[in-house]
């Protein structure tokens, strides 16, 4: 007889304490994802017993987790902005960090734009950073582009599972993109780790989250300039670009904005660990 609290202090026993995991959190997302309930439902149900195949299966997920696998491509989800994303492996799972871009887009695009706003996510991954702008901002238009096929579908999905009208997600490779469309805003989280840096990342992201949603080149810089060369080319008047930048690229990425010679204002700002994580070029 397995039993749920079985399942919990077995998992507990798999899961060893690493420094980017929670093992009692990870387990009980973990059965969650598997028997469809909340975190309240297994207290409440220690006693219950569960079938051999989503025993099996629970096992099977648990010493995968171990190995480093992240916990979000395993129950397929991630919470950002307080909306649920659909992610999955080929993705970059959306962090907390990178809700300071999309606050900070908010709040210039309310403040510096009336009536229709047009948006440019590029790079998109799973989707986070348009929709949540889409979602916020009813007066507006995303078009987010990626090169990975996976991205764009899982962009789709979230799209859809979101209801949104306001966004269309096309497959680009911002190194040949062109369009005729202006926007109001350009906005991205581009890659932006130094090459030979992405090795010594944990192995959650090391090994299993994408290397083409992480390798910023040689110098970490390579998409940069090519964004705000884009920009340069896609921007309507009074036009925005925001990127999110590595806690020790402020300097080298205000020198590519400031050579560009198209800003009259470039602002950084922080994180919550008071970390330089988002920089807007103003025109």
């Amino acid at each position: 007889m397995v039993t749920i609290g079985k399942l919990i202090k077995d998992g507990l026993d798999i899961i060893r304490q690493r420094e980017f995991n929670s093992p009692r959190l990870d387990v009980e997302l973990i059965l969650c994802y598997l028997l469809k309930k909340d975190r309240i439902f297994l207290h409440l149900n220690e006693k219950m017993e569960v079938s051999p195949d989503l025993a099996d299966k629970f096992y099977e997920l648990a010493k995968k987790r171990n190995e480093g696998y992240p916990l979000q491509y395993i129950i397929n989800s991630q919470e950002f902005m307080g909306l649920d994303f659909y992610v999955r492996e080929g993705v970059l799972i959306p962090r907390s960090d990178t809700e300071i871009l999309v606050e900070r887009v908010l709040e210039i695009a309310k403040e510096r734009f009336r009536g229709k706003i047009k948006i440019l996510d590029l790079g998109t991954g799973s989707g986070a950073i348009g929709v949540s702008l889409a979602y916020n901002l009813k007066n507006s238009f995303v078009t987010c582009l990626d090169i990975s096929e996976i991205a764009v579908e899982t962009a789709n999905i979230n799209v859809r599972k979101h209801k949104l009208e306001n966004i269309k997600v096309i497959k680009a490779d911002i190194f040949s993109y062109k369009s005729p469309e202006k926007f109001h805003v350009v906005v991205s989280n581009p890659p932006y780790i130094e090459k030979d840096t992405i090795k010594k990342l944990q192995p959650e992201v090391s090994l299993y989250e994408p290397r083409l949603a992480l390798d910023g080149g040689e110098d970490g810089l390579d998409y940069y300039r090519r964004i705000v060369e884009l920009f340069a080319d896609l921007h309507e008047k009074e036009g925005v670009l925001a990127v999110e930048i590595g806690y020790d690229q402020k300097k080298s990425v205000e020198e590519i904005f400031m050579n560009s010679k198209l800003f009259t204002d470039i602002k950084t700002y922080k994180d919550l660990s008071g970390k330089d994580r988002v920089m807007c070029g103003f025109l």
